[in-house]
């Protein structure tokens, strides 16, 4: 299905862990992306930015609506999508599937180590998802510090430990688009390993962030759970560049079905 510039596979979740799982069993590797209101505003803009966005999108394997009002514009123009599929969804879904298959998983993300020693949110996230999906095998897990991705040092530890874990899938929940930059750079040592960008998904695993409950993920109201949980670095995104665009971009796509 074809939004805002981007094709989209109109697929459910269950349906990717089933792509997923198919892909690995001939040895294909690839990358998933969720798109929401943000990524695609940031696509359709101009300057590098834009390009380095789009080009994240163009090596995708899988991409897939995060954002209800994706959604609606699929609905409105008639070439729905069968349903919102987050970031935060498919590690569960696709940390069972693999569990079924006996397959692995790495953890990259969640809070950094602590000073006193308590778990970081890697490990809280990777102990969550074994205990939750029998035969679910943890290939390894990191919490980078903030800012490691500008140490040479510091990112050739972490994408090294990767490599060597040789895992099924990354859950990368680095943010967008930090954590896009390190799947390109991990997809070259890692062909055959499926990569998933989810955010804040490792830190709702590890139950250091708390998501909205399901009445406002399925109206479209997630975004406002998350403003009040994050006010002064998300009003700007979410009220002052994102609000505008998904009126945009559903006034187009009702003007395009006229």
């Amino acid at each position: 299905m074809h939004l805002a510039g981007t094709w989209f596979d109109a697929v459910t979740e269950e349906a990717v862990a089933d792509r997923v799982l198919a892909a690995l069993e001939r040895g294909e590797g690839g990358r998933i992306i969720t798109p929401n209101v943000d990524i695609m505003r940031l696509a359709t803009g101009r300057g590098l930015r834009a390009a380095e966005v789009r080009g994240f999108l163009d090596d995708a394997s899988i991409i897939v609506a995060d954002g209800m009002p994706l959604v609606w514009a699929s609905r409105i123009g008639r070439s729905p999508l069968p349903e919102r599929v987050t970031g935060s969804g498919l590690i569960w879904s696709l940390s069972a599937a693999l569990g079924r298959a006996g397959r692995s998983v790495y953890v990259l993300g969640g809070s950094p180590p602590r000073s006193d020693g308590g778990m970081d949110g890697a490990v809280k996230a990777a102990s969550v998802l074994a205990s939750a999906c029998p035969g679910l095998r943890i290939a390894g897990h990191v919490a980078p510090p903030f800012g490691f991705d500008l140490d040479p040092d510091g990112c050739a530890r972490v994408y090294t430990d990767v490599i060597e874990a040789k895992p099924d899938l990354v859950f990368v929940g680095l943010g967008f688009p930090k954590q896009e930059r390190v799947i390109a750079d991990l997809r070259a040592e890692l062909p055959f390993t499926w990569f998933l960008g989810c955010g804040a998904a490792v830190g709702f695993v590890a139950g250091e962030l708390h998501r909205a409950p399901g009445w406002m993920q399925r109206s479209g109201l997630e975004w406002a759970h998350r403003l009040a949980q994050e006010p002064g670095r998300l009003a700007g995104r979410y009220l002052v560049r994102d609000m505008p665009y998904a009126v945009r971009l559903l006034a187009g796509a009702a003007l395009r079905r006229r």
